[in-house]
């Protein structure tokens, strides 16, 4: 929980900096962190590295900086992380991420969800159902589809923290229970 703590307020530092420049260096800021993480995501020993207190700052800055060398981010995220650094808080950097994800799309209007659907869906029919819940929510809704063959048929629709479960599987779970008690 600590973590989550320390990387939302670390997010909303670097994106109260970007706010300041506007809405191009906010997308900037977000590509270079992401950059970032992509490395780490790639060779996640680096983040153990970065967590393990046997390793002194000035070693972790010097793998740091070769790791930056590769991405070249903006300069602000650039000296965010060396800051991170400093503060040995290097190995939240990919929760420092997600959160300025969430932000920026807080901050540009996008909601993002989930849609989980027994076979794969069409890209009509995908464009179709996006456009309907955009109309419903007012907002660009951007969806992550999902096949998953557990649910027998029809759809989970995950928003926030909304569910929408219609599928197959929550039916015949609903007449089960209802069976059970005599309904």
């Amino acid at each position: 929980m600590r973590g989550n703590i320390v990387a939302r307020r670390y997010a909303r530092a670097l994106f109260a900096l970007g706010q300041k420049e506007g809405q191009d260096v906010l997308l900037k800021y977000g590509e270079s962190l992401e950059a970032v993480c992509a490395v780490l995501e790639v060779a996640p020993e680096l983040l153990r590295i970065f967590s393990n207190p046997i390793f002194t700052v000035e070693e972790k800055k010097a793998i740091l900086a070769k790791v930056l060398e590769k991405v070249d981010p903006e300069p602000m995220v650039r000296n965010f992380c060396f800051l991170l650094a400093d503060k040995n808080r290097l190995a939240f950097l990919p929760e420092i991420k997600a959160y300025y994800g969430h932000l920026l799309d807080l901050a540009q209007g996008i909601v993002r969800g989930e849609l989980f659907t027994a076979i794969e869906l069409e890209e009509e029919l995908k464009t179709e159902i996006a456009k309907k819940l955009e109309e419903q929510s007012k907002s660009k809704v951007v969806l992550d589809y999902k096949v998953d063959p557990n649910i027998l048929g029809g759809l989970v629709l995950k928003v926030g923290d909304k569910v929408l479960d219609a599928s197959i599987k929550a039916q015949l779970q609903i007449l089960k229970e209802n069976i059970k008690r005599g309904e």
